[in-house]
């Protein structure tokens, strides 16, 4: 039996969840999401929703962990919202954006716009002395992580000087440089 999948997801006051034809659906306060699921059984009751297996292939025993994350990951989108923290790290690095484009400014010869998608709100914080950080923030998980790869793929932490574009608390492997 999976650990994850026979764990049952609570529905927090203020989200509905509703189970149709093989897709499920959450809204809340923050916005709504569906996810398609195949070969699991979806109950709920009393604010509580269980997945069961409908066979013991090994295909959805697979897949009876990962829908039961993936629906989690809708409930709390859907009532708290996800948020990611990007900390650009270097001399002259810089962003600001203007509505949803995100303007980075990572040492190439020309500044880097990127036009985010509208279900994902930016913010960036820029202060003295300190590294500027783009904000992050919406109710599907999934968005939020790809556009934070996105941005970090830009320019990747390199393992000498530690710069680039980091998530904030993220430990950067460091190698010493030649010795002369």
């Amino acid at each position: 039996m999976s650990r994850i999948g026979k764990n049952p997801v609570s529905i927090p006051e203020g989200v509905t969840v509703e189970v149709n034809n093989g897709v499920i659906t959450a809204k809340g306060k923050l916005g709504e999401l569906t996810q398609e699921y195949t070969g699991i059984d979806i109950k709920i009751e009393d604010a509580t929703i269980t997945l069961e297996r409908q066979s013991e292939k090994k295909e959805v025993k697979s897949k009876h962990g990962l829908y039961r994350a993936l629906i989690a990951n809708m409930i709390e989108g859907v009532s708290k919202g996800w948020t990611k923290e990007l900390e650009l790290v270097g001399v002259g690095y810089r962003a600001s954006n203007q509505g949803q484009k995100l303007d980075l400014a990572l040492g190439f010869s020309h500044n880097i716009v990127l036009d985010i998608a509208p279900e994902v709100k930016v913010e960036t914080i820029s202060e003295k002395g300190k590294n500027p950080i783009v904000k992050l923030t919406s109710h599907d998980k999934q968005l939020v992580g790809q556009v934070a790869a996105k941005i970090r793929g830009f320019r990747k932490p390199e393992p000498y000087k530690g710069k680039g574009v980091k998530f904030v608390g993220e430990e950067i492997r460091r190698k010493a440089g030649k010795s002369a």
